[in-house]
């Protein structure tokens, strides 16, 4: 009976850790590593809007641009703090805060040129857009996915079925009904009072393991299937809108200037183009994931704004070609029509999925965690009752033949 509640108190704290630590840190960590993926491609999106806004650059393009690098500076100090320095996301958090610093300079110099009007102002714009598609979005899809790796460890040991315990549990109990029998046996006496207190604390501990463990498999999965895949198909859509909406701003940017590999085509035109494909796959996943029509809704929202931007983009694009150039630049920068008021309502209506999907995610993994909440002290608690139960009963009934 001991060893019983020894070996389920040790299984189910380390399964204990495990939940918690996918609440409250593996799932935090991994959210922030996606945040800083949409930071620092929301940042590259800004400084292109701005710069095609011309030497007086919008207020609120700037300030978004400000709180995107702040945001990203800061969850890397939080995510520095909180991730184990033995594991590679320590590598990607180190290129990230080296390399973030001289996109940023890039960018001032771009602007310093645009101000005055010079060329060379664009040409630092695409060597920072170089630096954040070669450089810091790499480092950061690196760091999510390790984060996210650690998250399926968490998830994995947290709902993995104590075996050992289990097994145990039915030998002690097994063990306390051969005995009690074998008393009967050889007493006549139907009831022996202590070795029935152990049969109930190893039978009430036994229930308690697999009930708890039952629950706690079925919170955790339920937050898997219906948040986790929810919210990494969502970052996915999201980053594919940020980087379809940096290389629309760089179409104009360049003017040509950035050919493909084959030299046949815009290379930020045709990674426009695989974006918005991307976007599309993701929103169609994300759509049949969504477990209610709370979660549908946003996800249709963004779906219409989607199509919506494709077709404004295909009339910028009419524009430019037959050398509208301002127009074509107040169809992609302007206010009302414009392809940005498309992307701001994906990208808002993205926001909103994701929220929705973190609360639920976060409220099934919490009542995954709470089953388990107790059981290993408990565990312990009975099992020295039950331990007791079981001297006292056999201790009586040897002094009974004394």
């Amino acid at each position: 009976m001991l060893a019983f509640g020894a070996v389920t108190a040790a299984e189910t704290a380390g399964r204990s850790e495990s939940a918690e630590a996918v609440v409250g840190r593996s799932q935090p960590l991994s959210a922030d590593a996606a945040s800083i993926y949409r930071s620092l491609a929301d940042a590259d999106t800004a400084a292109a809007s701005g710069f095609l806004a011309g030497a007086q650059e919008p207020a609120a393009v700037r300030e978004r641009y400000r709180e995107d690098v702040t945001g990203a500076s800061r969850l890397l100090v939080k995510a520095a703090s909180n991730t184990d320095g033995s594991t590679t996301s320590q590598r990607w958090i180190t290129v990230l805060s080296e390399q973030l610093p001289r996109y940023t300079g890039l960018v001032e110099r771009a602007r310093a040129g645009n101000r005055q009007g010079l060329p060379l102002g664009g040409a630092y714009l695409r060597y920072a857009n170089e630096l954040m598609t070669i450089e810091l979005l790499p480092a950061a899809q690196q760091l999510y996915e390790e984060e996210t790796a650690r998250l399926d460890d968490d998830h994995g040991s947290a709902r993995a079925w104590p075996l050992m315990s289990l097994g145990l549990g039915v030998v002690a109990l097994g063990s306390l009904v051969w005995a009690q029998r074998r008393d009967y046996r050889r007493t006549n006496r139907v009831f022996s009072p202590g070795l029935l207190a152990a049969t109930a604390a190893c039978t009430v501990t036994l229930l308690w393991l697999g009930a708890g463990h039952a629950l706690a498999r079925a919170g955790l999965d339920e937050a898997r299937a219906e948040g986790q895949r929810s919210l990494t198909v969502l970052n996915d859509a999201r980053i594919s809108s940020l980087k379809a909406r940096a290389n629309e701003n760089l179409t104009l940017v360049a003017r040509g200037a950035v050919l493909t590999e084959d030299g046949k085509g815009d290379k930020y035109e045709a990674d426009y183009a695989s974006g918005m494909d991307r976007l599309t796959v993701s929103l169609r996943r994300a759509g049949q994931l969504a477990g209610d029509g709370a979660g549908r809704a946003p996800v249709a929202q963004a779906v219409s704004a989607a199509s919506e931007w494709r077709s404004r983009h295909w009339q910028a694009g009419e524009s430019d070609r037959a050398g509208d150039y301002d127009g074509a630049l107040a169809k992609v920068i302007g206010g009302e029509g414009s392809t940005g008021q498309c992307f701001d309502r994906v990208d808002a209506a993205l926001e909103r999925a994701l929220a929705y999907e973190q609360a639920e995610f976060t409220e099934a993994a919490e009542g995954g965690r709470g089953a388990l909440a107790g059981l290993p002290a408990g565990a312990v608690v009975l099992s020295v009752l039950g331990a007791a139960g079981a001297v006292l009963g056999i201790g009586r009934r040897l002094s009974e033949y004394r």
